[in-house]
């Protein structure tokens, strides 16, 4: 039997090519490392659900059956996105499940997202499913395997609960993403009017690539916006785990900026709560958090490590640059871009002017993520010199949790290790043009001391 190349097991999640380094022989191995895992942590069910990508039910179909020769019960939800997976082991009787998504990858790749007896599992513990693949130390039964729908579910446990004051109409693109099938309905269900765009599900995202990060991916929701009376767009990822937001004037609002939003409505509820936030974000979160009462966390990027934070902290809300949003205060603490939605629909239809209040939230000049590409390994041994080295005249804190974060008066610099692929990435943001072209400076000058011959990105 041919070993799956350790290559695909990443620090959050496992994720390769189809056809070339994942196929249904690899799915059906990671089934049954996972079922034995899940197995010696008491868990005798796992609920399994795949995205819209056209390798999704041979991937699954594997999958199933390498965690039923484990002995492990299969509860399969079919075509779901990523969040309804989650939700399922807050819901259903287990705590473990596996989807099967590309997440915002291009169209030939697939994988899987893990949760293990109620925790994302991430770094070593991935590995450790490679190793028992490896080793073929794979506990053996005969597991149940069942369908289940769960869409009614999930659908009615966020219209129960979030409310919108009044219709908003509002226009939403999923990108061809599963999210398609789901978006439209919820917010319908909450009594909004929708304009749809892109719903209908296909592996192939034939209109544009299924990730609002990238501004390109969000031009069809804001000319839909300027020529519509939608009054707010809201725009998924491949699996619907992130939201992207666009105001009527075409403003995108991004995530560290959602996340200001969502602290100050969490914040009324749980008084000096702390709110988490990843590296990558905007200083102005901190700030802006303090202001409101709150105490601002900042950790290391990752959804699994947000998560696991969360966790440990009790806090009621977290967000991440890249855009999962993770909400405890009236949910269970894992990302979800649908959810996330509801809970800005909720918010802004109360507001008089939902395009002026989500355009003032505060931002500065920054820029988008800059990578440094290097040889494998490489990007580690860089960050843990630069941490051992740094000297940054000016600079009010040297946060290393996570690569290197240079706080000054008027800005910050971040150099940190992307744990999926040999890059250090890059973030800046200042007050004025000048401070970030200081800020860009002090970090290249920190770089070139340890590498002299980087290429870098600016």
């Amino acid at each position: 039997m041919t070993q799956p190349a350790q290559s695909i097991f990443k620090a959050y999640d496992i994720r390769g090519i189809v056809g070339k380094t994942l196929d249904a022989t690899v799915a059906h191995q990671i089934g049954q490392a996972f079922g034995t895992a899940a197995l010696k942590k008491g868990e005798t069910t796992v609920v399994i659900g795949r995205d819209g990508r056209l390798s999704g039910p041979e991937l699954s179909g594997a999958l199933a059956a390498g965690l039923q020769a484990t002995g492990v019960n299969v509860i399969d939800l079919g075509q779901v996105a990523t969040p309804m997976v989650y939700f399922g082991t807050n819901v259903l009787e287990t705590r473990s499940g596996i989807m099967v998504t590309g997440s915002h990858n291009p169209p030939d790749y697939n994988g899987f997202k893990m949760v293990l007896a109620g925790e994302a599992i991430y770094g070593d513990t991935i590995q450790a499913l490679y190793q028992a693949i490896v080793k073929q130390e794979f506990s053996a039964g005969s597991g149940s395997y069942r369908i289940h729908d769960i869409r009614a579910a999930y659908l009615e446990r966020i219209t129960s609960d979030v409310k919108v004051s009044r219709p908003v109409k509002i226009a939403v693109d999923c990108g061809n993403g599963v999210a398609g099938a789901f978006a439209a309905d919820l917010y319908r269900g909450m009594g909004c009017e929708v304009i749809e765009l892109f719903c209908d599900v296909d592996g192939t995202f034939p209109n544009h690539h299924p990730d609002p990060a990238h501004l390109e991916n969000l031009e069809d929701l804001i000319h839909c916006l300027k020529t519509t009376d939608a009054e707010i767009g809201l725009a998924f990822d491949g699996d619907g785990d992130r939201l992207g937001i666009v105001t009527k004037d075409g403003q995108v609002i991004f995530p560290d900026r959602q996340l200001m939003l969502f602290a100050e409505d969490v914040l009324t509820r749980h008084a000096g709560a702390q709110i988490l936030y990843d590296v990558k974000c905007t200083r102005h979160i901190s700030t802006w958090v303090k202001a409101r009462g709150g105490v601002p966390l900042m950790w290391k990027t990752g959804h699994s490590l947000v998560k696991a934070k969360l966790k440990e902290t009790g806090s009621p809300l977290g967000g991440e640059m890249s855009g999962h949003i993770f909400f405890k205060d009236r949910w269970y603490g894992f990302d979800d871009g649908l959810y996330a939605g509801a809970r800005l629909l909720e918010i802004i239809s109360r507001l008089p002017d939902m395009t002026a209040t989500l355009n003032s939230l505060p931002q500065s000049s920054s820029t988008p993520e800059l990578q440094l590409k290097l040889e494998e390994g490489e990007n580690f041994r860089i960050i843990a010199q630069m941490q051992a080295q740094a000297d940054f005249p000016g600079a009010d804190e040297i946060i290393t949790i996570d690569g290197l974060r240079v706080e000054y008066p008027d800005g910050f610099g971040l150099a940190r290790s992307s744990n999926t692929t040999p890059v250090i990435v890059m973030r800046f943001e200042a007050e004025t043009p000048e401070a970030l072209a200081r800020i860009q400076a002090a970090l290249k000058a920190a770089i070139l001391r340890v590498k002299p011959d980087a290429q870098l990105p600016f």
